[in-house]
């Protein structure tokens, strides 16, 4: 069943204003620079409705005249701006093969916006299949309308200033960790070696206070599929890759980490690539049928049949008018981004073919990323699965349409290939997005048609701050694999491996046998889970199994530690309470969650910018060398074991006051 729609905001209340649009505009540079951060050191980024919503209420309530809606502008815009961030999945790979020494502002910031702007528009038709047309639980979405609803009213107005409190407690914790650590006196993470049979494998665990957060939001559900996918990894390929290849003595860290880099890595993009897959064949029919109620509500408003305000979506002939409108600017960006290369005067061909091939796929992508989002939440981005559909698929188109390559031309067509599917990239963090936003309009009475204004604002904020951003954290830090990288650079683990599948198949020396491997694994899991959702209420969800083979166990152990924190927490709040005062105590833990998110994420931000000042003002005082510019330099290698001991201690400790102190601030409310 649908979710009932509210009675539409009365005549004379703000929703679209000025203040609105500036709000919303500030708290995206918080936002989209934590989740670039949080996107290039783990893979993941977080959904930033609810936060930007409390942080929305608690300023708007000082202004004569606000309104929820007015605040639900205010999220939207914020929102949207930091899921763009979500590029940084695959941008990165550009510096990763070499082609780009940093991030060119105009042609990043208008591959971020052009993309954008077209996953806004494919987000419309999806509205009515996704959104209004189905029973998806939208969790995040959900979510952030409660707490609109909430903070509309007296009780919510105390209740978001505890809630911005608990922000900045988690934001001050998880930042107050990250500093320890860059100084040494804590480890960022554990790490040793296991011999399993004449196998090995690696358990290294990291201290995030960030992927706490993650866990606690995306849930246990997520957080215990996601322990599957590392099983199978760590514990079960792992093992079996490396069976007879490790040396009898000595260390055998560096063998099994180039297996898992290498080979299990690639088994895991296997199962997600055919999670994806399964995603839209399960979504297909809904989203036509979305796109066909979209084209009738057009033409009853233009026959003067009177339609609902909740249900006014951008009139179709204008989506659609943008929508081709766009294929101009794209097609440009390809042209500038051959010019002067290998590529130059014979790229006419694979031009047209990527415009169409972006055309169509954005629709592709958009669909199943909103289904996702609507599934299990934007935290749990799918556009990492679907990623690497869109690059395999691209590359081999390219290659089919170009033909063989080799030397200069094959680098190339790797880069060009990388950058097709950043646009598409572009197109499906927002809808992934975009559809918990409608959600949270549809149950709090917004305009759809001002909300979708308010996501290409968004858009554009988003895309004016990801270039130096991103240009801060690869001065800063690097990344793994990339020309001059450093100990400390960001794994980018999807840019990492979305690059590596594109050398691959220009290179010809992908193995389809890893991949198909993978395939076949995620395929049991797509039955066991189907299987599951008939027979019980448990689920095993695919991609996050998959995601859990292939991100590295120092991404993905906290993130069920924080998702099992989570539901400790919130059974907590059911048997303490009941009814509203229940959810509201769960959503102050949602908050924590956010904050401790944000904290790390900011610090990482700010870290960056103290190893490029300390590259460029080596004499600065106070600051260190280039690599660790932070570290205590009393602090030498034999600290290195005491500082993991003090870093579990200070890390269960400081996890256990936090989550004590937010009860204790709940109950007290």
């Amino acid at each position: 069943m649908s979710t009932p729609v509210p009675a539409a905001p009365k005549s004379g209340v703000r929703e679209f204003t000025t203040r609105a649009v500036v709000l919303g505009g500030i708290i995206t540079l918080v936002f989209t620079a934590a989740n670039a951060y949080l996107g290039l050191k783990v893979g993941l980024t977080f959904a930033t409705s609810i936060p930007a919503a409390v942080i929305s209420m608690a300023l708007l309530r000082y202004f004569a005249n606000h309104s929820i809606i007015e605040n639900n502008i205010v999220q939207t815009i914020a929102s949207a701006a930091g899921t763009l961030s979500a590029i940084v999945f695959i941008l990165p790979g550009l510096v990763m093969v070499g082609w780009w020494a940093d991030f060119p502002y105009w042609t990043t910031m208008l591959v971020c916006l052009v993309g954008g702007v077209l996953g806004v528009m494919y987000s419309i038709p999806l509205r009515r299949a996704l959104v209004t047309g189905s029973d998806l639980p939208f969790p995040e979405g959900v979510a952030a309308a409660e707490v609109l609803k909430v903070g509309d009213t007296v009780e919510g107005a105390q209740e978001n200033k505890r809630g911005l409190r608990l922000i900045v407690l988690g934001s001050l914790a998880s930042a107050g960790y990250a500093l320890l650590a860059k100084m040494k006196i804590v480890a960022e993470g554990l790490s040793t070696t296991l011999r399993i049979g004449n196998g090995g494998t690696l358990f290294v665990p990291g201290l995030s206070f960030a992927l706490i957060g993650v866990g606690h939001l995306v849930g246990v559900t997520v957080g215990f599929a996601m322990i599957v996918g590392l099983v199978i990894s760590y514990f079960v390929l792992l093992p079996m890759w490396t069976s007879g290849d490790l040396p009898a003595t000595g260390s055998i860290t560096k063998v099994i980490s180039t297996a898992f880099s290498t080979e299990v890595r690639l088994i895991g993009a296997g199962a997600i690539a055919i999670a994806a897959v399964w995603t839209l064949i399960k979504i297909l029919g809904p989203v036509l049928r979305g796109i066909a109620d979209s084209i009738a509500s057009s033409r009853k408003r233009r026959g003067g049949e009177l339609v609902d305000i909740t249900e006014r979506d951008m009139p179709f002939p204008y989506v659609a008018t943008i929508v081709i409108a766009s294929l101009v600017p794209i097609g440009v960006l390809l042209w500038m981004f051959t010019s002067g290369t290998a590529l130059d005067g014979q790229a006419g061909g694979i031009i047209t073919l990527s415009i169409v091939y972006i055309l169509v796929l954005g629709l592709v992508v958009a669909s199943v990323c909103g289904y996702m989002a609507g599934l299990i939440g934007a935290s749990n981005s799918p556009v990492s699965g679907v990623g690497i559909l869109v690059v395999l698929s691209a590359a081999l188109l390219i290659r089919a349409v170009w033909g063989p390559s080799e030397g200069d031309i094959a680098t190339a067509l790797v880069a060009y290939t990388l950058f097709t599917a950043a646009i598409i990239f572009s197109i499906a963090t927002i809808s992934n997005d975009n559809l918990q936003d409608l959600k949270t309009g549809q149950l709090v009475g917004a305009t759809p048609w001002k909300q979708q204004v308010a996501l290409v604002i968004g858009v554009a904020f988003g895309s004016a701050i990801i270039p130096p951003v991103l240009d801060l954290l690869q001065s800063g830090f690097g990344f793994v694999g990339a020309p001059g990288a450093g100990d400390n650079a960001l794994a980018a683990p999807q840019a990492s491996l979305l690059s590596s599948l594109s050398k691959g198949v220009f290179g010809g020396d992908l193995d389809w046998g890893l991949i198909g491997l993978g395939a076949l694994i995620g395929a049991v899991v797509i039955a066991i889970d189907e299987v599951l959702s008939r027979t019980s209420k448990f689920r095993l969800p695919p991609l996050a199994v998959g995601m859990g083979m292939y991100l590295p166990m120092s991404v993905t152990l906290m993130i069920p530690v924080g998702a099992v924190l989570g539901l400790v927490y919130n059974k907590w709040a059911d048997r303490s309470a009941s009814g509203e005062v229940a959810e509201g105590r769960k959503r102050l833990g949602t908050l924590l969650a956010t904050g401790l998110i944000v904290g790390e994420s900011l610090f990482g931000v700010i870290y960056a910018g103290i190893v490029v000042l300390a590259d460029r003002a080596p004499g600065l005082p106070g600051i260190g060398g280039k690599e660790e510019p932070l570290a205590l330099p009393f602090i030498g290698e034999g600290w290195l074991h005491w500082g993991e001991a003090l870093g579990v201690v200070v890390f269960a400790a400081t996890c256990a006051a936090l989550y004590l102190r937010t009860k204790k601030i709940a109950a007290a409310a």
